[in-house]
């Protein structure tokens, strides 16, 4: 009702507003701007995690990329032209969408890891996620794990996967994180043979998600924005030892166990103190921190190519 109500009132005010996919709730979150620039058209995307809303902006963790490259911008375009229904069956090589490649995508993603363990070549997957219930997904998450690929998954909310099971998920670790912020971003690493693949999300891993959503999966590619959910944003979730809460195989969460001596540490204390040292007036003496410290023990950090 309320979406029907903004709709009728931007209609009024002259906006073209287009209602998506019969069937498929529109839950990418997408903005792309033309400008002209002298005499050349640029355009400019805007990609994220969560949604363009005020009040759950204060409350939600999220990652947002803004890019002007071309390669993303024209998928960003051609997804806009499927939604108004002015564009052909889409086809995407960078972008995973859904309903058309997402699901399919993630599955090549997880079977390229299997392929690189059986290989011997570096292999692991790091997945952070809201939910996690499509059971092909949990099957090749099995499979994964029994070839050897390390698996840590952050997932805050529904998990249908049993990790740690003996000849089963025992490569797998899952745990979640409930703190002041609710955690609400997507992000996905595949170490792909020790070329790593990280890529960005407004889809959870779920059937609803991957068939009957629209729903954008994106690569980062600038090096430092690679380097700071590599080295800086993963680890630390996967440090965190105050908030986290660790899924045991018998299907109950209990607090990470910590080593002797082992601080306390809660990542959404850090990611706040690295905030407000951001957002501070330039000062030589000031060091924000950038770069983490190992995962924890038994796992190994992911290199920045």
């Amino acid at each position: 009702a309320n979406n029907i109500k903004w709709a009728r009132e931007l209609e009024e005010a002259g906006v073209h507003v287009v209602y998506g996919l019969v069937g498929s709730k529109t839950h990418c979150k997408c903005c792309l701007v033309v400008r002209r620039e002298g005499k050349v058209l640029r355009r400019y995307v805007h990609l994220g995690t969560g949604n363009y809303n005020p009040k759950t902006a204060r409350l939600y963790t999220d990652l947002s990329l803004l890019t002007c490259r071309e390669h993303l911008a024209a998928e960003v375009a051609q997804l806009f032209n499927t939604l108004t229904g002015l564009g052909r069956k889409p086809e995407f090589k960078h972008l995973l969408v859904a309903p058309f490649n997402l699901h399919a995508g993630i599955q090549e993603l997880i079977a390229a890891e299997v392929a690189h363990a059986k290989a011997g070549r570096p292999a692991r997957i790091i997945a952070k996620m809201n939910k996690l219930v499509d059971p092909v997904t949990i099957e090749n998450l099995y499979a994964a794990s029994q070839a050897g690929v390390q698996i840590d998954l952050i997932v805050r909310a529904t998990c249908c996967l049993i990790p740690g099971v003996k000849g089963l998920s025992e490569n797998i670790r899952l745990r979640n994180l409930v703190g002041r912020f609710l955690e609400h971003a997507r992000i996905f690493y595949f170490e792909n043979g020790g070329t790593p693949q990280v890529f960005a999300s407004s889809a959870d891993w779920m059937p609803r998600n991957f068939f009957r959503r629209v729903e954008t999966v994106f690569p980062i590619e600038d090096p430092e924005h690679r380097r700071r959910l590599i080295e800086d944003i993963l680890p630390m979730e996967l440090r965190d030892n105050e908030d986290a809460r660790e899924l045991q195989p018998d299907g109950t969460y209990a607090p990470p166990a910590r080593a002797p001596g082992e601080a306390p540490f809660r990542a959404q204390k850090y990611f706040m103190a690295a905030a407000t040292l951001r957002s501070a007036p330039a000062d030589p003496a000031t060091v924000v921190p950038a770069h983490a410290p190992m995962m924890p023990a038994g796992s190994s950090a992911p290199k920045n190519p």
